[in-house]
């Protein structure tokens, strides 16, 4: 925790205020963020309703998760991780800038203490049979993460049979079997137009984020050079266009099926 208290300051981190751990209670303590959490906006636990956060919106907030995560994996000569990326642990102010939450303790987790189910959608595959996290473990759980800005669809939420649904494996499935288009989230659709461009591109860089292979999955800092080029800063639009449009890049990766 003393590495993690020397993470300097950033805009996209939520800076520990204290902590307390003993062999049953584990604490972190942040500020308090009047805007909630991305989970409770994405998926209408809120007064506005479902449907709420625009395609603008969600970049906004994933962009900014990611540049938190990248922040919190170049601290300490680039050896500290997040190691409980999730959708609850995405802290939003009033403006929705993205302040990454929970960082730092899955070290500090016994190996027999049991993931709720929420918790196990966004895990690597080698990290839920070895227990150990790594960067690019972090990589795989954001990953998931905008597939859940994607799809509109709760990572980890179980299918009524105590399984959890694995939404890497449900968006290659659509894919296969039916149109890219298929996999959005019909709230976005239904609210803007002239985004579906973007909205490919950024499947495409969650799908590599989600490769089965660690070594094949991009750094975080790549990752958020990546969703820079969908969306440039000035504003432009979707990307320079070399990158493909079409599923065939999405349903050539290495992802789990």
């Amino acid at each position: 925790m003393e590495a993690v208290g020397r993470i300097s300051p950033h805009g996209n981190v939520a800076p520990l205020r204290a902590y307390y751990f003993s062999k049953d209670e584990k604490l972190l303590v942040y500020d308090y963020y009047q805007g909630g959490n991305f989970s409770m906006l994405l998926h209408g636990n809120n007064e506005g309703g479902r449907g709420a956060l625009d395609w603008e919106q969600r970049l906004k907030i994933c962009l900014g998760a990611a540049k938190g995560i990248a922040h919190i994996h170049s601290s300490s000569g680039a050896k500290l991780l997040h190691g409980n990326i999730k959708s609850p642990n995405v802290l939003l102010t009033q403006d929705l800038n993205a302040c990454v939450s929970d960082y730092g303790i899955a070290p500090l987790m016994s190996h027999h203490t049991l993931l709720p189910s929420r918790s196990l959608g966004y895990r690597a595959p080698e990290a839920i049979e070895t227990r150990k996290h790594t960067q690019k473990s972090d990589v795989y759980s954001f990953g998931v993460l905008l597939l859940e800005m994607l799809t509109g669809k709760a990572a980890g939420k179980t299918t009524g049979h105590e399984e959890v649904v694995d939404l890497p494996k449900w968006v290659q499935s659509v894919v296969r079997e039916e149109w890219t288009g298929e996999v959005f989230d019909v709230e976005l659709i239904k609210q803007q137009h002239n985004v579906e461009e973007e909205m490919v591109q950024m499947l495409q860089v969650a799908m590599a984020c989600v490769s089965k292979h660690p070594d094949s999955r991009p750094s975080m800092e790549e990752v958020v050079n990546m969703m820079e080029e969908v969306r440039p800063s000035n504003g432009s639009g979707a990307g320079s266009g070399n990158r493909a449009s079409s599923p065939e890049m999405i349903r050539s990766s290495d992802s789990p099926v």
